[in-house]
């Protein structure tokens, strides 16, 4: 056998084989493909519920802690300015602790959107306290947090919520 018979064997063989190979593997990367968008449609399917509840118990937080709401169900009757603002503290607090897992399922913006709310009505209690006597009427206090907390033109806790809406709107095309 000469080399020209010889070629014209293997030649052909070897067309065969890289269109074999190429078809293979373009079959086998397909369906790579579709068992990772299957995998990532089950998971939308769990994790979505899971993402809708972080951000209604975000967004309750934010309402729960309302200076409005929060003073009302805090200050009880022959309560002085420093209880009151120790326990609103720790109410504050408290409630944003209880939810520091929730950050798993939002973006980091809308956490510090959250964390800024947080940190401001600390502050709000905090400054509004300093300016009140300690001994007396816990009134006095509630008083002075809810005439500061309604004269801001936007607090952080509603850029918080309206971040939050915001995030949950976009993300399932509401």
């Amino acid at each position: 056998m000469d080399i020209w018979e010889i070629l014209k064997i293997i030649l052909p063989a070897i067309v065969v084989l890289v269109t074999a190979y190429l078809l293979i593997d373009k079959l086998l990367k397909n369906d790579e493909r579709r068992r990772r968008f299957e995998l990532h449609k089950n998971n939308l399917s769990t994790t979505t519920p899971i993402r809708l509840r972080a951000y209604e118990r975000l967004t309750l937080v934010l309402e729960r802690t309302n200076p409005n709401l929060l003073i009302i169900n805090t200050v009880k009757p022959g309560m002085t300015n420093l209880e009151l603002q120790t326990l609103l503290l720790s109410s504050i607090r408290e409630e944003f602790s209880h939810n520091l897992s929730q950050q798993i399922y939002v973006s980091n913006e809308c956490w510090e959107y959250f964390r800024t709310a947080q940190e401001s009505l600390l502050k709000l209690v905090n400054t509004c306290a300093v300016q009140c006597n300690p001994t007396e009427n816990a009134g006095i206090l509630a008083e002075r947090i809810i005439q500061v907390f309604g004269n801001s033109d936007r607090t952080p806790t509603e850029l918080a919520i309206e971040k939050l809406k915001n995030e949950v709107r976009t993300l399932f095309a509401i």
